[in-house]
């Protein structure tokens, strides 16, 4: 077709892009109208503004109104790369680094800006000597109040050790109930102590901001010995907190009002509102918050506090005796549930749930509520180049797509940045604005087509009104959108790492009964009259090398004895080709649990739990929280955290990852499925370079009863192809590597190599004891197992590979290591063939 002449060759051209796009219909003249004129107007309806302290932006609407889809704009891309080539284009492309930077508002020194809010925050306390504050308060607490100092904040002084015991501030305000020392420079735990324990009714001790707070020796419970009326620690409750800290959450007790020494019962009776967020609290129910207590509170906030002392049910059941409760802010998912709906089935005189409306969510059947989350910002050092600050920041503003013609889908993904209006765009649960990509080909083929993201309107806005999108649109809590948020949000961790002790705690391996083990051989192929096995076979190698005289090629797969194919063979295929179940076919029933990645790892962990073989394994379609509280161990225990992404089922390297970001990781996930496996950060090296080792499996099976026995599995005696990950990949033989790894690591060979055998036995045994359906007379089947080393020399499991590419095998003549003859390269698949089919054990060893 030619250039694109009007609206109904536009339609005709994009009909499938449209309907994918969900663009409604009564856009699409309009649509083309700004397409055909590259229309850019979004700036005279909208206006981006900074946020979170200049570290985001918004989208603001400044048209007077705008109608529910009675709009449509286009936002360009600003930028449009694969992965692989993200660091370079940043690196060469002129400006791009600096534009990227902007957008994502990485280009700002966050250090100075810290400083001076921290600086317009105290003021007034640091144009002041600390001897001058310390009379004011005197005086202040004389004309206002009974002439006694219990409150005092010495926020951003530059005191340091020194100076705090100098002060003797035990003595000259032994009344003290609260005391501040935020943004000092106390570094020495063994010489404040001493100074703290000395006050006696000391209720609030805040700490924060200073060196000593990075001590994590000393805790709130430790604290708590020395100074046992301790509630707050450095603005977290402490296991004893009661009446004053409640009553300081709650507006009652602060600088004009600090409580006397002996609270006055009943003091919480009026208070309504209480803001209980991120004070770490274990343990809720108590007796200070109770309705006993609280009679009158009707807005409580609990965020961020993991409550591991008490249960779901326990807290819900505590709730409910707050009869005037109607707001309730906490983190869904969290220690309340995971569920919205059934929080508030729970608790049916809740009016607002995390400031959504109850009905709206019980109408929709919302189970999580995510608009209270703090967004996550861009976190950089001062001396970062550009290129690495947009590297860490662009997850938080990426999009994707893949491209696709009539013969094939592209294997590697397409990822863009919106321009600075469409990046502006902030989520919400429930947004008032769509985008979408498409793709407009103006001279009617994929090769014209020039890619754009198309924002409308889908509710009703008016001037002011923030502009929003849904950063996970069409994903619900069934496709792990709580998690999902992660990438964008401060989800609650604590909550992530329940979930993920919990799973550890309550996983158990199943007790198999081992299938009983016969020593059966399985029988040659061959009848009694000599004629050959007819091999029907689409791999070319098995066509050019199998030249035994036993086995014929034929070209008909229903004639044949054996089907040797690299294709799927399902029970549809068997029908279509008419196959039989006499005919032998190279692949096992149920063999996905060995060769598809996610099931080889559950595989593995049902029979064997957490071997030391098996990297630590998520599948990121059904584990995504498991992996989140993982991931947030780690980085707490300060332990590697950088992790390999895996698509179930694709070839070596093709979309696969490796990062320690968990936006990367979740945002991966829009690629396709995947699995995220822990990396092996300290691998062996051979003349320093990676390497992993593949191993040839074969797998044959007697005709009688199921057996695990010593006939069953085979390893060819080259032991393995030694693959690097350098740019070219460079053979190596096998002798070679060995006596060349051996004397570079000073190590026998054959121990590791015993090592190796072990773990691929288990490897196969645990598909046979968890899948034992996967017996089959008729199979027979040859594997590719990789393997890597870590630096111990211990066997790491990569991947098992069905029909693995022998090209290498079939090329290039090697040696055994047991017998030292020499295995010629042409007469590989005549000894795969002949072990399989015709009970032979030529060049391959029993396990």
């Amino acid at each position: 077709m030619a250039i694109i002449r009007d609206f109904e060759e536009f339609v005709e051209v994009h009909a499938l892009l449209l309907a994918a796009s969900g663009i409604p219909s009564s856009l699409h003249e309009l649509l083309y109208q700004k397409l055909s004129s590259d229309t850019f107007d979004g700036g005279d309806f909208f206006q981006v503004e900074p946020c979170e302290d200049g570290r985001q932006r918004r989208l603001v609407l400044t048209a007077d109104s705008m109608d529910k889809e009675s709009q449509v704009f286009l936002v360009d891309h600003a930028w449009t790369f694969r992965l692989s080539d993200a660091l370079k284009q940043l690196q060469e492309v002129p400006g791009l680094a600096q534009r990227m930077a902007s957008l994502m508002c990485v280009d700002l020194d966050l250090a100075s800006d810290t400083r001076f809010v921290s600086g317009s925050l105290h003021e007034s306390n640091s144009e002041m000597s600390i001897e001058a504050i310390l009379e004011r308060e005197v005086s202040e607490a004389k004309e206002k109040y009974d002439g006694i100092v219990r409150w005092l904040e010495l926020d951003e002084l530059g005191i340091d050790d020194d100076i705090l015991v100098s002060l003797d501030l035990p003595r000259k305000f032994p009344d003290l109930i609260a005391l501040s020392l935020c943004l000092n420079k106390l570094k020495d735990w063994e010489r404040l102590m001493p100074e703290i324990a000395k006050f006696k009714d000391l209720r609030a001790l805040w700490l924060n901001d200073n060196p000593i707070s990075e001590n994590c020796r000393y805790t709130a419970d430790t604290v708590l010995k020395l100074s046992p009326r301790l509630e707050i620690f450095s603005s977290k409750f402490t296991t004893n907190f009661g009446e004053w800290a409640l009553g300081f959450c709650g507006g009652i007790y602060g600088k004009d009002n600090p409580g006397c020494m002996e609270q006055v019962n009943g003091s919480l009776q009026n208070v309504t509102t209480l803001d209980l967020s991120d004070r770490c609290i274990n343990n809720l129910i108590s007796q200070a918050f109770s309705p006993v207590q609280l009679p009158s509170l009707s807005c409580l906030n609990l965020r961020g506090n993991p409550m591991e002392q008490n249960s779901a049910e326990e807290v819900l059941k505590h709730l409910q005796g707050f009869t005037c409760l109607r707001s309730l802010e906490v983190d869904i998912p969290g220690p309340l549930g995971e569920s919205a709906v059934e929080i508030l089935e729970s608790l049916p005189n809740l009016s607002l749930l995390n400031n959504v409306s109850s009905a709206k969510i019980l109408e929709k059947g919302k189970h999580v509520i995510d608009s209270m989350l703090q967004p996550r910002l861009p976190e950089w050092s001062p001396e970062e180049p550009l290129a690495d600050r947009v590297l860490n920041a662009m997850w938080f503003y990426l999009m994707t797509y893949r491209l696709a013609d009539e013969e094939k889908i592209d294997e590697t993904s397409v990822w863009y940045v919106m321009d600075e209006l469409g990046s502006a765009l902030c989520h919400s649960d429930e947004p008032n604005f769509r985008v979408s990509p498409f793709l407009y080909m103006p001279e009617g083929k994929l090769a014209s087509a020039v890619s754009f993201s198309i924002l409308w309107p889908i509710q009703h806005a008016k001037r002011g009104d923030q502009c929003t999108r849904d950063f996970l649109f069409g994903i619900g809590e069934e496709k792990q959108r709580s998690s999902r948020l992660t990438a964008w949000f401060h989800t609650p961790g604590h909550y992530f790492i329940k979930v993920y002790e919990k799973y550890h705690q309550n996983f158990q391996t199943k007790n198999y009964d081992a299938p009983s083990i016969n020593s059966s051989k399985a029988r040659s192929l061959l009848g009694g009259d000599g004629s050959p096995l007819h091999v029907y076979t689409d791999i070319p190698q098995v066509e050019e090398f199998l030249t035994r005289p036993e086995f014929v090629i034929t070209t008909e797969p229903k004639d044949a004895d054996i089907i040797w194919t690299s294709m799927q063979v399902d029970d549809d295929m068997k029908k279509v080709v008419g196959l039989t179940d006499q005919q032998y076919i190279n692949q096992f029933p149920f063999e996905a649990c060995l060769v598809m990645k996610h099931h080889l790892a559950e595989t593995v962990q049902k029979a064997h739990g957490f071997p030391e073989w098996l990297q630590t394994t998520y599948n990121l379609e059904a584990q995504l929280s498991l992996l989140i509280g993982d991931y947030h161990l780690r980085k707490k225990g300060g332990r590697d955290n950088l992790w390999i992404l895996k698509p179930w089922n694709m070839a070596r390297t093709i979309d696969t990852t490796v990062t320690g970001d968990i936006s990367a990781i979740i945002r991966l996930m829009e690629t396709g499925p995947k699995i995220c496996q822990k990396y092996i950060e300290h691998p062996a090296l051979f003349h320093g370079k990676k390497f992993d080792l593949r191993y040839i499996v074969l797998i044959r099976l007697a005709n009688n009863t199921y057996s695990l026995d010593k006939h069953s599995f085979f390893e060819y005696e080259t032991h393995f192809t030694v693959m690097n990950y350098g740019r070219r990949l460079t053979h190596v033989s096998t002798p070679e590597f060995v006596i060349e790894f051996e004397k570079e690591h000073q190590v026998e060979w054959l121990e590791i190599h015993q090592r190796i055998r072990n773990m691929i036995q288990s490897v196969f045994e645990s598909a046979t004891l968890v899948h034992p359906e996967m017996h089959s007379p008729t199979s027979r089947a040859m594997y590719g197992v990789d393997v890597m080393l870590d630096c111990s020399f211990q066997p790491k499991l990569l991947e098992v590979t069905y029909c693995p590419d022998c090209t290498r095998a079939c090329k290039y003549d090697s040696k055994s290591l047991l017998s030292g003859e020499i295995l010629k390269a042409c007469d590989f698949f005549n000894d795969v063939f002949g072990c399989l089919f015709l009970n032979e054990t030529t060049h391959f060893t029993p396990f």
